[in-house]
């Protein structure tokens, strides 16, 4: 019996419908669709692959898009279950950083004092395992490292102090990319606020707008698309002044790239296609500012030329043009991208892109290779899962037997 992702989403469609005292013609009319679509979304015999139904289908019935989604998704396969298990320490460290940041009292340290080497060298280490895509390797290096980081902010002072800050703000950037990933959105926006409670210390600007691009990830993955927007312009306003300077710092324009990404994202999934697009290319125009070997793995943005065509492809899905958010960046050189985790968000929405345009065959094979460089996060996008249950549904006998083994390790069949 499938049990795919949508099978579950139009269980979960129907359910919300129903409460929302909606019929099939009625949220049809919502969504610019027929009511046979909607009667098709609720048997399961369409997935939902794009972003923008699934949060307009939210806001309709006024549900929570994760919820609509099912996530998390506890597969069992490929360490999946091991990541899970990370995340009650997780909650509990980033709860108690979040009482010392605001100066409660009475908060004792519960770890031995470590040194800011020390400290750094392991935030490093779980940005390297973010940027290769290992959800679970993320997850096991947090719980301590978290928890190391409240030990000094509780007991150092001065430089030590603040160079603690800037660990926990980069560490909780880390946590809140995993978590989004694992699908625990509450979690992930606990662990934003914990970064800018630790940038808004430090009162450095550049901090702040990383942790504001941390914030727009963490709203996307709830579906608060106007708040993203509104919360990345913020932040380019604050970056406008050391932007606009005769030789502005690198990392400045690459914030303000990636901020711009966040943004075009934000507006695909609103379907206001001219507004994505035009953010798309000034993201572009930083990126050639700051040159082709240009990317930002220090913020986690991994900003340049490659990343800004990672995101025209999911706006060119999200937007019904697959075909220009695939060419909309040329000679982008994704395989150069020196982050897994951006090369194969860009091969899962060039996977949705290919598809969309008629080459089932092509999706198949490359969501495939995606899957065998990051399994876990292939399996665990939601995206991904959708696109496996529309080929399962419409059929691929030439990948067939690549296409089994998708649904097998997504656990897409019992």
């Amino acid at each position: 019996m499938q049990d795919g992702a949508d099978e579950h989403i139009g269980t979960r469609v129907r359910i919300a419908r129903n409460a929302a005292g909606m019929t099939q013609a009625e949220l049809a009319g919502f969504l610019g669709r027929t009511e046979s679509w909607v009667q098709n979304v609720e048997a399961g015999r369409f997935a939902l692959d794009r972003y923008s139904l699934i949060t307009a289908i939210a806001e309709v019935t006024d549900v929570d898009v994760v919820w609509l989604l099912g996530q998390p998704y506890r597969l069992r396969r490929a360490a999946g279950a091991m990541a899970h298990s990370y995340v009650p320490a997780v909650r509990a460290g980033l709860r108690r950083a979040g009482l010392i940041l605001s100066g409660h009292p009475g908060l004792l340290p519960q770890a031995q004092a470590s040194d800011t080497r020390s400290l750094a060298d392991r935030a490093a280490k779980a940005n390297m395992a973010r940027q290769a895509a290992d959800l679970p390797r993320v997850a096991a290096l947090l719980p301590p490292l978290v928890e190391d980081l409240n030990t000094e902010l509780l007991v150092a002072q001065g430089p030590a102090r603040e160079a603690a800050l800037r660990l926990l703000a980069d560490t909780a950037r880390t946590a809140r990319m995993c978590l989004n990933q694992l699908g625990y959105p509450d979690l992930a926006w606990v662990a934003a606020e914990v970064a800018a409670g630790a940038a808004t210390k430090l009162g450095d600007p550049v901090v702040k707008a990383a942790v504001a691009w941390d914030r727009c990830g963490a709203l996307l993955h709830q579906a608060s698309l106007p708040e993203a927007v509104v919360v990345a312009d913020a932040a380019l306003r604050d970056l406008e002044p050391l932007a606009s300077a005769g030789e502005p710092a690198g990392e400045v324009l690459s914030l303000r790239g990636a901020l711009m990404l966040r943004a075009a994202v934000a507006e695909a999934r609103q379907y206001r296609a001219d507004a994505a697009w035009g953010r798309i290319d000034e993201a572009l125009t930083d990126a050639d500012r700051l040159g082709p070997e240009w990317h930002d793995i220090k913020r986690q943005t991994v900003f340049g030329r490659g990343t800004v065509a990672v995101h025209a492809a999911e706006v060119g899905v999200e937007v019904q043009a697959p075909d220009r958010g695939l060419n909309r960046v040329p000679d982008a050189r994704i395989g150069q991208i020196p982050s897994r985790e951006r090369r194969v968000h860009y091969a899962i929405d060039q996977a949705r892109a290919l598809r969309a345009m008629g080459r089932a065959p092509a999706a198949v094979t490359t969501l495939r290779a995606a899957a065998q460089e990051a399994p876990y996060y292939v399996y665990a996008d939601p995206m991904a899962r959708a696109l496996v249950s529309e080929l399962v549904r419409q059929g691929v006998p030439s990948q067939a037997s690549a296409l089994s083994s998708l649904v097998k390790h997504m656990e897409l069949v019992r």
